[in-house]
């Protein structure tokens, strides 16, 4: 099971293996087969949304904690 972080604020209604009980839990924190049966019931313009919202997420995690990928100072071209 996946460590639940809530870092995107995408909350959807889970329902626990364990207690059967329903939960809110952010899109990214549910597993693959719960996401792939959320995306498979939504239009693109929903989707890019989501898209957007995770890809702000990440920016502020990578700007809170100083993270980046490559060389300092590369560019995505020169990647």
């Amino acid at each position: 099971m996946k460590t639940r972080r809530n870092l995107s604020g995408v909350y959807f209604r889970s329902k626990n293996q364990e207690s059967g009980k329903y939960e809110n839990v952010v899109f990214e924190d549910l597993d693959e087969e719960e996401q792939n049966k959320i995306l498979n019931t939504k239009e693109g313009e929903w989707i890019k949304s989501l898209v957007k919202i995770l890809a702000n997420t990440l920016n502020d995690i990578g700007n809170q904690f100083d993270l980046m990928t490559g060389e300092d100072g590369q560019k995505y071209d020169d990647l």
